[in-house]
Order: structure tokens, then sequence, then C-alpha cells
């Protein structure tokens, strides 16, 4: 081929190349002179040159994202960052630390991963803090554009908890939702002092909620782990409030079994605040035997003003087996409320209420194990009571309106006292001072007095309000004026005189009569109106005596030192079973005697004494102290007490036709051992000797005075036994300087190893002795001891207990005996009563954690106990 050819195949080559460009620079140009149409927002004009423009795509971050690592590795082909070692991501209020991450552009995607050791286990975790609180996960994922989040093995904590979940999605700052999660309160575990918690709640699923003012989990079917065991304790939902307000959730109960009912869940239920000032919460006793109880209790409370309590116990008490003849079915209900008014929110008017009313078997078919272990079940009488009382600014009169019930168990009877009204003037002085220093008997005149009306029936528990009761129903007006005064004699003497004044009216009164068919004496209750008034007068005088009695020096006992009170009183009133009174009349008895009686016995009213009484009577009163040297005290000296007090009290009826002397009474207290030991002691001696027919057990108190025979004689003693008693506590930091760590940090180990503390204990002593003779030949004696104590085995275990001993009958009497475990985040408490007509045990759980008080309530408590939220 020539050169020539060459050049000219060239030449067309670069002509048609020229054309080629004018071509696409003409049609740009005629492009350039159309009017422009509007831009895309994704497209830019150059502000130098409106014939250029550049097409940008939206920016995929909303932030700057800052990174740091060790090592830092961009790969721009695939739009990917990779960080190692120390890596550190910053994006908006988001901060992810790491071993390793990597920022996938294309996903806008943020991976991180914890460190791993040569094996791949994660030893120290990914570390995102959003918001300023903190999560640890094993792996981590987020995108930026969604803002969502997957985390494998997270730890959140949440106030007082912490949540360990197997896997958890992050779907928006307010929901995440986890997978084969755990929840536990144990202190060291979230303080990572130990690397297992002792208990925890697991469940499947675990959806946690967070708003501005508070956090909550809601989950499906939850049970409790102790110790990684599970536990039959299963609920079929749980709601965790994370919140300082009230918050509804289930209460757990406690378990055991009782020998008459069977096996038990005691006090399984529900609680719900309402609104700001209610509460609610019901329980239910079940048993496998057939029995149940619901007790519903509601509280109410308004700051600085009052709260009360509304509680119920309604259930069906099923014992022995349903064709067999010890089967019994019995239906029992109680119904209780307390009412309290706040002291400062109206002084002038207050209101209280304390109402208890039971059915008249209700203890003796209790399902309610509380009642046992507090020994409720004991009660012989149930009392309630409604109070309402007026006070005056300016009026010196209290006006006190109440309504009361007492039931009395042992008799079945019930006394209704509806309503009541006590009128009451304030103590005043009858003349005025002359010289602003009151002297003398007149100027020392004081008079109190009021006025009571009452309403009293005492009837069968199912004729409350029936015509049966209303029949019985008995209306008394009483008044009484004391008037009283006191005067100095000669410098030591105290003289004082009174005058007492009773008036009473009411509406019914007694007449008896003897009915020979039946051979019985007859109390017939009839309607009419009568009254009595009755009125006495005493003068007493009282002095104090003081005696001290020094030893020689050098000798342990330095002085005794006696302080006397003697005191003198004579007391007059008429005898008002005269005739002229009218208040007795006379029933021939079964022996044809005429016998006095009063038409006010058995009355509201009560009865005016028979009989002219004109006694003298005395009473000694007796202190003594002694003093010994003791190198205990600062002074040198310390101050025993002998007795407290010891008092002989007698008197002489001068106007009595017989046995003029009364018995004698000896009364003493005191306490040993620096107060420890408490001593109180009482003997009765009758001065007159009685005589007892051959073969007879109740004998005739004759005429002959002076052989003082004992009546009764009872003493009762208390001593509280602790360990503080018996010693210092050991200094343990000092002498053995190597402490445990996680749970045994309370514990100090010597060079082999042995776990040293101290063992506090308490023993409480209960003695009683009393015995009662009277005019029987032999008396009756009533002796027991009781024991009340706990000892601290360990740090952490707790045994209680109580029992008492009848020394007559040589049998055990109540007793009861505990444990408790301390387990860090959670108490076991187990109680057991062996003995007796209720046998049970009964086994409980207790969270410390305060966030679970409402939610998951393993600690009762609502916001009318102490400390509680409100």
């Amino acid at each position: 081929m020539s050169l020539n050819y060459i050049e000219q195949k060239l030449a067309k080559t670069v002509l048609k190349n020229i054309l080629q460009i004018l071509i696409i620079l003409i049609f740009n140009n005629f492009l350039a002179q159309k009017t422009p149409e509007k831009l895309p927002k994704n497209v830019v004009n150059d502000t130098i040159s409106k014939k250029d423009t550049i097409v940008v795509k939206k920016e995929s971050l909303d932030d700057i994202l800052h990174t740091k690592a060790d090592d830092q590795r961009r790969d721009v082909p695939k739009k990917m960052t990779f960080l190692n070692k120390n890596a550190q991501v910053k994006y908006q209020d988001m901060q992810i630390d790491a071993d390793y991450i990597s920022i996938d552009d294309n996903k806008n995607l943020i991976y991180a991963r914890g460190k791993q050791d040569s094996l791949g286990k994660i030893i120290e975790p990914v570390i995102t803090t959003q918001a300023g609180k903190k999560y640890e996960t094993n792996e981590f994922s987020y995108n930026t554009k969604t803002k969502q989040a997957i985390a494998f093995n997270a730890r959140t904590e949440e106030n007082e908890g912490v949540i360990t979940a197997q896997k958890t999605k992050k779907y928006n700052d307010s929901v995440f939702a986890m997978k084969n999660a755990d929840y536990t309160t144990d202190e060291y575990y979230i303080k990572k002092k130990d690397t297992a918690s002792d208990y925890f709640m697991r469940a499947s699923n675990i959806k946690l909620i967070k708003t501005k003012n508070k956090s909550q989990i809601v989950t499906g079917p939850i049970q409790m782990y102790i110790e990684k065991v599970p536990t039959p304790l299963i609920l079929p939902f749980a709601i965790l409030p994370f919140s300082d307000k009230r918050a509804a959730g289930i209460l757990i109960p406690s378990f055991g079994e009782r020998e008459d009912v069977g096996f038990f869940l005691n006090g399984l239920g529900y609680y719900q605040p309402i609104g700001e000032h209610f509460d609610l919460k019901v329980l239910a006793d079940i048993y496998t035997k057939g029995s149940w109880n619901i007790r519903p209790q509601m509280n109410y409370l308004k700051k600085y003003r009052y709260s009360g309590t509304f509680t119920a116990d309604v259930g069906t008490m099923v014992r022995g087996i349903k064709g067999l003849d010890d089967y019994n079915k019995n239906s029992t209900y109680r119904i209780a409320w307390t009412h309290t008014q706040d002291s400062k929110s109206n002084p002038f008017l207050t209101f209280s209420a304390s109402v208890d009313i039971v059915s008249t078997k209700f203890y003796n078919n209790n399902l309610n194990n509380n009642y046992i272990f507090n020994q409720n079940v004991l009660n012989t009488q149930q009392n309630s009571a409604v109070t309402i009382t007026k006070r005056f600014l300016k009026l010196p009169i209290t006006i006190t309106g109440s309504a009361s019930y007492a039931q009395n168990f042992a008799t079945g009877l019930a006394d209704l006292r509806l309503p009541q009204m006590n009128v009451a003037i304030n103590q005043f002085y009858l003349f005025k001072s002359k010289t602003g220093v009151r002297q003398g008997l007149l100027e020392n005149i004081t008079v109190n007095t009021g006025f009571n009306l009452t309403n009293f029936a005492s009837t069968q528990e199912n004729e409350l309000f029936t015509k049966a009761m209303w029949d019985k129903m008995q209306t008394g007006l009483k008044n009484n004026i004391a008037l009283g005064t006191n005067t100095t004699v000669a410098k030591y003497f105290t003289f004082s005189l009174s005058a007492n004044i009773d008036n009473a009216l009411t509406t019914k009164t007694l007449k008896r009569r003897y009915d020979p068919i039946k051979t019985v004496d007859v109390d017939e209750i009839q309607k009419n109106i009568a009254g009595y008034s009755t009125f006495s007068t005493s003068a007493s005088l009282q002095t104090t005596l003081y005696g001290m009695l020094k030893f020689k020096k050098g000798s342990a006992v330095e002085a005794i030192r006696h302080m006397m009170t003697p005191s003198l009183s004579f007391t007059y009133s008429p005898d008002f079973s005269s005739p002229g009174f009218g208040y007795y009349k006379n029933y021939y008895n079964a022996e044809g005697a005429l016998t006095p009686y009063s038409i006010f016995d058995k009355g509201i009213v009560g009865s005016p004494s028979s009989g002219v009484v004109g006694a003298l009577g005395f009473n000694i009163g007796n202190n003594i102290e002694m003093k010994v040297k003791s190198k205990s005290d600062s002074t040198g000296v310390k101050k025993i007490k002998i007795f407290e007090s010891l008092s002989l009290s007698g008197n002489y009826n001068f106007a009595a036709k017989d046995h003029p002397w009364s018995v004698f009474s000896i009364n003493g207290q005191s306490s040993f051992f620096n107060n420890k030991l408490s001593v109180n002691t009482s003997l009765s001696l009758d001065p007159y000797r009685i005589d007892f027919a051959p073969g007879a057990t109740q004998g005739i108190r004759t005429e002959e005075f002076g052989h003082f025979s004992v009546q009764g004689f009872n003493v009762q003693l208390s001593y509280p036994l602790s360990s503080e008693i018996f010693g210092e506590k050991t200094d343990y930091a000092k002498k053995y300087p190597a402490k445990g760590e996680v749970r045994n940090e309370n514990y100090y180990f010597d060079d082999d190893n042995y776990a040293h503390f101290d063992q506090a204990w308490t023993l409480n002593i209960n003695a009683n002795y009393a015995y009662s003779k009277g005019t029987s030949l032999l008396g009756t004696k009533i002796a027991s001891v009781g024991l009340d104590g706990s000892i601290k085995l360990t740090p952490y275990w707790n045994i209680n207990g109580s029992t008492h001993f009848d020394l007559v009958t040589k049998d055990l009497a109540y007793t009861r005996i505990g444990f408790s475990r301390d387990q860090r985040s959670f108490t076991i408490n187990f109680n057991w009563v062996p003995f007796g007509q209720y046998k049970v045990y009964d086994f409980f759980i207790g969270i410390k954690a305060n966030i679970l008080s409402d939610a998951l309530k393993y600690k009762d408590r609502s916001f009318t106990q102490p400390n509680a939220p409100f």
C-alpha cells in the first residue's frame, strides 16, 4: 500500500471526526437557545454560567459520620469502610465503641462486633451510647436511613434492673422487641460484681416501650429462675413499669400445706391503682381440698387530710371428705374498715373508725394463714368503734358521738351501742383566786361534769337489726359531777377533799321472782322510765418520808435510800338499798327468804351501791434504791433499784355489820440486771379465818381476825436477752485482714480460710404464775413460760420463732418457727406452725427491688404504708 494512499485515508478520517464534533456543538448551541424548564430539586444551576448544569444525588446521611480506629481501611469500589482495634463511630446522638466496625454506604448499614479471643468468643462487648444511655452487645447492626437496629446478646439497664436478650430489634427510639430475654434486679449482677444473677425472670418475647416520662416492659408468659434453676412460679403475662408512680401488677402468692385443708396458694391476686387517691388489691387463697377465700382491699389517702382501708375476707371452708362423717362446710366472712384523720387537718372536728366484724366461727374456720402466724386465731373477742368528736374555740365543751360493736366468740353474744353521745365540760375552778395564786381549800375547788347518752343491746349475731334486737335495746342517760380540792397542811402534808354525784335515767328496769315450777329465779325486763341519784364523799391525807442508811467507807454498798408515801383516806356513802330511796325491791327466793335486789340490775346505767360505807383506807407506797461502787460508771457509783414500787393497801368499814376489814393487797414492781429483768407481782391476803366443814371444798368466812390466808398471788417476769449483753463485738477487720469477694464481702477469713462474723441473737423470756383461792379449799393455778427469739446463723441466714409451754398441763401451746434467707436481690421466708389446731407451713419469695413493688408485687405494699410512693 502506497504512502500517498495512507495519507488520503487519514485525512478523510480526521475530517469526518471534525464534522461530527461540529454537528454536536451546533446541536448543543441550539438546545441552549431554548427557554429552560423548571429544574428538579437535585439539579444545581451554576451561578457562573447558565449553560452548564450538574445533577447531584441526595445525601444518604442526615449528619456527619465521625470515625476513628487504630486501623482504618476504605474500599472505594464497594463503598465500604473498615475500622479495627479501638474502633469508634459517632453519628448524631449515638456513639458506638467496638473492636471491629464496618460501614456499608450502599446499604446504609453500620455493623459492630466485640473483641474476640482465639476461639472466637466475645470477651469485650460492643458499647453503644445513645441519649446518655449505654447498651452492651456482642454484635450490633444499625441502619442510618431507617434508624432501626438489631443487636445480639444485648444487655440493657433500666432503672433498678437489667435485661439481657439473645436478639434485640430496635424499631425506633421508643420500641424495642427482644427474643429469649432475662430480666433481673440483682445488684451484684448489675454492678458486674458477679457474672451470673441469683434470680431472673425469663420470657421468650419481651417488648420494651419507652416514653418521655416513663418506660415499661410487656411480656407474654414469664417464668422465675433461681440460681438458673426454673421454678413453678409462672405468670401468663407481666407488665413491669419503670416509674416512681404506682402501677398495676400481679400479686405473687406464698405456697405451702395445712393439715386440715391441704396444699394452698395464699395471697394470689392483682393490684390496681385507681386515680390519685385510691388503690385496689384483690387476693385469693386457694386450697386443694376445696376451700377458697377472696380478700379485696381498698386503700385511700388524701395528704394532710385523712387515710383509710377497707378490707374483707369472704370464703368457704371445706374439711373432711364429702360423704363421710367428718365432712363439714362453713361459710365465713370478715369486714374491716379503718379511717384516720390527720391531726392537723381540723382540730375542732375529728373522725376515726376502727371497724372489724367477723362471723362467729371465723377464726375457727380461718383461710387466711396470716391470722395463724400472728396468733389472731386465738382471739376470743372482736371490737369495733366509730367516733366523731366536736370541739369549740370559745366554749369549754367537747361533744363525742360514737357507735361500738363487741363480739364475744365464747358466748356468741354481740353487744351493740348505737348511738352513744358524751358531752364533757372542761374542768373549771368554782371560785376565782384573789391574789393570782390559788391558796386554801375554797380557791382550789375544781368541778368536772358531763353527760353520757347510750343505747345498748346484747343480742345474738343472727338477731342484729331485727325486731328481737330492738326489743332488747336499752337507753340510758348518766350525769356525773365531781368536786375536788386540796391544800397543804403543816408544810409536809397534802389534804384533799372530793365529792361525787351520779344521776341516771333508763328506759327499762328489772323485776325478779322465783318460779317454783322451774325452780329458778326469773328476771323480767320491764319497759318503764326510772332513775336514781347517788353521792359519796372522801377525804385523804398524804405525805412523803425519806430515809437513808449509809455504810462505812470502802464497802461495796455505799447507801440504801428508802422513800415512803403513806396516805389515809375516809370514804362515806349512804345505804341506797334502804326502802326510802326505792332503788331496791325484795322477792322470796327458793328457801323462802326475803331477798333484796336492785331494779337497775342488768341495766345499762349500773346499780346504786347497797349498805352504808364509812371506810377508813390506807395505802403505803415504797421506793427502795441502793448505791454501789461501779467501775463502768464515770461517777464511780451506780444506782440499783431494789423496788421501784412496793405498796400495801386496805380499808376498814366502820359501818359494816360484819367483816369490816377488807382483803389486804400488796403490789410490787422492780427491775434487775440493768433494767433487763422486769418483775411484777401482787398478793392478796384475807385477814379472816375460813372454816371448812368435813369433806367440803367451799369454806365459810368467819369473823375471826388475824389469820391472813393467801387468796391470790401473781408474778410476771420478762427478760430480754441478746448477744450484745454478753460481750463486745469483735473487730474482724483488724484481727483477720483477708476479706471475701462478691457475696462473701461481709466475711473475714483466717489463715485456714475459715469465715468469721458476728452471730447476733435475741431471746425474750416471759413467765407467768397465777394462783387464786378465795374461799375454796383447793386453789387454781396458771403457769406458763414463753420464749420469743431469733438468731443469725450467718449474715444471710436468720431463724426466728416463739413458743409457750403450760407448766400445769405440761403441754406446748402456740409454737411458730420461721426461717429466712437473704439471697442478694430477694429473700426466702418459711414459716411453720407444727403444733396445735392449725398445723401449717408457708413458703414465700420476696423481691427487694422497689421497681417490682407494684408490678410483680412480691413486696405487699401500697401507698398507705410507710415510705411508699404516692
